[in-house]
């Protein structure tokens, strides 16, 4: 991924065509990111760089992602903004950051296990002689007729000075830097509570002369399980935050690592770093395909899940497409690469993905306001409860103070804010993915959401795009292949849509077709041919009676086709009505199923096609659409969608063509057919990738699901922070007597970001609400919402 620039002409080439500066987009791994904290001191450092013109930073990916003004700022100078304390490196591909970005999770998961091993090693013998001296007086009596109290102090600072600067020394290094540049963190927030606690622990111990009198009390074992506690909880996340990535893990690990390429007439195994476009790759049965191309020699039948979700595997042969991670599953071949790197397919996705992942939601710029305020806010409040509770509390009013005020530094830590929102988009663009949906733009997942109208596009969308023999009723004394295979030999000259339907029909029933000795066409009317020296007519029912033929005798059948939203066209041989034909582009076999998925979850669908009239009421109604909007030219769609928009409708629009484009770009989210044009793929924030319309459904749900479930996290964690500080306070304390442990502080804190990103995690098991299924013909039509995207195995 690394740099985008956008492609600019001009004389100025800092300039882009309009005379706005030409933007360029760079993307960092930014690590030192504990909290919401963190994620606004970085976004203000970047912002802060002249250049810049926006930034935004998502916690869960350690991302952040810069649009800055070419030329007037480089790649060094953000990371030099961002200094040591936030470590920075630019990300030139988007595979090898998220594997790296495994990588890191990793390792800073046992980085944290080795110190949460110390700090427990140390925290245990230290919890249990001081709490459990005070909950079993035996032992209290023993220690002290023992090793006795001041030995036990001094015992008490050694176990406690070992955690305090060994596995807390990570909150000095990054609370310090944060506080000093007026931009206090989490990590600035735990440093202050537990050298408090720790301080004057050593002052009770080495100079209790200094304090007043009744106030000498050591609280090492506060801040010992205070560090140990939060260690634990930054421990369970590094492991969570390794789980959300998986989607992209898994995608990774699709791609083939070598291919065996011909090069100065012999096969060799290289790298797939070094194929290039042009390259002549030989593939076996059963391995990877290792990059797109085009076979040149040999077939296969190709399992192509990963992409399509199709179970049954594809046959491929000469002059067909195979996409690199497909696996080929019998035949040997060769093809011609013709994308490589992160022009493949798999690499799109994962690209596509990983962007999804990145980006951050509107109700996420709220939460980042919120949590730049929260931190410093938090630090006021402590400070005041310090101060209230020395002036006016209950004697040892000093120890109420400190102890309270501590508490309030750690509960207030807001690790569970910042990552409520990434890690839900993280797991729910993954899920995705997994079902065939991309979410080119992670957006798209809030405002799917808020979608009332789906328009969807009727060619190639709502239909398979390429028209098909549907119906042929024969007269008497015909013979359905032998008319079959003549008017499929007058229409071989055609160049008409159902021309080529017609021939199509008739070479996959076995028919040989003969070349038409004479071919006359009369555009509007029909067509006239010799054909093994018979005379075959092909036309419109005016055509046949300027003939001198009465197409009446299919009446019948010319009106239910009509009802049914078909044109009949009629087929004369030697001067005698033979038959009466239709061809239509046909419904695909998943779109029933699809448009009833989608007015149960109370959408209203809307069907905009270039169709007459009569033909788009008569596909409603057989689909069960509630509004059509008909005889639309191709430029006239962005217009249509303005149309159901003026209604004050949150339209969602589905198309595949080119001329979607515009149309995709004005709805308020765009989802394209995977099957179709790059064009409407780039407009859009959603990419179906099999084409199977019931993933626009599955997309909706899956929308909903992760929009709730990012409330759920914003509720605990807010309910969380503003409900337990002031307790942490002590508001409770003159009616009920209640104080908040500083101890029980840091559990509650560590275990608000557990239960965060634990919810966040539910999204992997969410069940789409349409499982594949077959068509009319039996052939299997899945969604595979369990297979797509995932291992490509059958």
């Amino acid at each position: 991924m690394g740099v985008h620039t956008t492609s600019t002409t001009g004389r100025d080439t800092n300039l882009a065509t309009n005379g706005h500066p030409r933007t360029e987009r760079v993307e960092l791994a930014v690590g030192g990111m504990n909290c919401g904290g963190c994620v606004s001191s970085v976004e203000r450092r970047l912002h802060q760089v002249p250049g810049v013109e926006s930034a935004t930073v998502n916690l869960a990916t350690g991302k952040a992602t810069v649009e800055m003004v070419a030329g007037v700022v480089t790649p060094q100078d953000l990371i030099t903004a961002l200094g040591e304390r936030y470590p920075a490196t630019t990300i030139s591909d988007a595979g090898a950051h998220a594997r790296e970005a495994g990588s890191r999770h990793g390792d800073e998961a046992e980085r944290l296990k080795r110190s949460l091993w110390v700090a427990a090693l140390f925290t245990a013998p230290l919890f249990i002689l001081d709490m459990g001296a005070m909950l079993i007086p035996p032992l209290h009596d023993a220690l002290h007729a023992t090793i006795g109290q001041q030995n036990l102090y001094y015992l008490f600072f050694l176990l406690a000075s070992v955690v305090q600067f060994g596995p807390g020394l990570q909150f000095y290094r990054k609370g310090w830097p944060a506080l000093i540049h007026r931009a206090p963190d989490m990590n600035s927030l735990v440093m202050i509570g537990t050298s408090a606690a720790w301080g004057y622990s050593v002052v009770a111990t080495f100079a209790p002369q200094v304090l007043p009198a009744g106030t000498v009390h050591v609280y090492f074992e506060a801040s010992a399980v205070i560090i140990t506690l939060i260690v634990f909880g930054r421990y369970l996340e590094a492991l969570a935050k390794g789980r959300t990535g998986e989607a992209i893990q898994r995608l990774l690990s699709l791609q083939a690592k070598t291919a065996r390429v011909q090069r100065d007439g012999d096969t060799v195994e290289v790298g797939i770093d070094q194929v290039v476009a042009g390259d002549v790759v030989v593939v076996r049965p059963g391995e990877k395909i290792p990059v797109d191309g085009e076979i040149i020699d040999g077939s296969s039948w190709i399992d192509e899940s990963m992409v399509t979700g199709e179970p049954i595997p594809a046959q491929k042969e000469t002059g067909s497409e195979v996409i690199g991670g497909t696996i080929n599953r019998t035949g040997s071949f060769s093809f011609r690469a013709t994308k490589v790197g992160a022009d493949t397919l798999l690499a799109q996705i994962v690209r596509m993905v990983e962007q999804a992942q990145g980006s951050k939601l509107p109700i996420q710029a709220l939460v980042d306001r919120f949590t730049g305020y929260f931190v410093p806010a938090v630090m006021v409040v402590a400070v005041l409860t310090f101060t209230i509770w020395l002036l006016a509390g209950p004697a040892p009013a000093l120890t109420f103070a400190l102890v309270n005020a501590v508490a309030v530094l750690i509960i207030a830590c807001p690790c569970a804010m910042g990552l409520a929102t990434p890690t839900s988009i993280m797991v729910g663009t993954g899920k995705a993915a997994e079902m065939g949906v991309l979410f080119r733009r992670g957006e798209a997942l809030q405002t799917l959401r808020n979608a009332d109208t789906i328009a969807l596009d009727k060619t190639g969308t709502l239909t398979r795009g390429r028209p098909e023999l549907t119906d042929l009723e024969l007269a008497a004394g015909f013979d359905r292949s032998e008319v079959l295979a003549l008017i499929a030999s007058a229409e071989q000259r055609s160049e008409h849509p159902i021309g080529e339907a017609l021939v199509a029909a008739a070479r996959e029933s076995g028919a040989r077709l003969q070349e038409p000795q004479v071919f006359h066409a009369d555009p509007g009317r029909g067509i006239t041919a010799q054909v093994d020296g018979r005379t075959v007519q092909i036309g419109s029912a005016r055509f046949m009676e300027e003939l001198g033929l009465a197409p009446e005798a299919f009446s019948d059948t010319g009106m239910r086709l009509a009802d049914e939203g078909k044109t009949p066209l009629y087929a004369a041989i030697d001067g005698r009505l033979a038959a009466v034909i239709a061809v239509a582009d046909p419904i695909k076999a998943s779109t029933p199923a699809a448009i009833r998925a989608l007015h149960a979850e109370g959408l209203r669908v809307a069907m905009i096609t270039g169709d007459n009239q009569r033909t788009a009421a008569a596909i409603a109604r057989r689909l069960g659409i509630d509004e059509v909007v008909a005889d639309v030219l191709p430029a006239g769609k962005v217009d249509a969608i303005k149309t159901l928009q003026a209604d004050g409708a949150r339209v969602a629009f589905v198309g595949d063509g080119i001329n979607d484009a515009p149309a995709l770009a004005q709805a308020e989210v765009g989802i394209a057919i995977g099957t179709g044009t790059d064009i409407a793929i780039e407009s859009a924030e959603v990419v179906l990738i099999s084409g199977d319309l019931r993933n626009v459904p599955n997309a909706i749900a899956l929308s909903r699901a992760t929009i709730r479930n990012i409330k759920q996290n914003l509720f605990w964690a807010f309910a969380y922070n503003t409900s337990l500080i002031p307790v942490a306070a002590g508001v409770l304390y003159p009616a009920l007597g209640l104080l908040l442990s500083p101890m029980f502080a840091a559990f509650a804190m560590a275990a608000s970001s557990v239960c965060v990103l634990s919810n966040a995690l539910r999204l992997k098991r969410f069940h789409p609400p349409m499982a594949g299924g077959s068509d009319s013909d039996g052939h299997v039509t899945s969604s595979a919402p369990s297979r797509a995207v995932q291992t490509g195995r059958p």
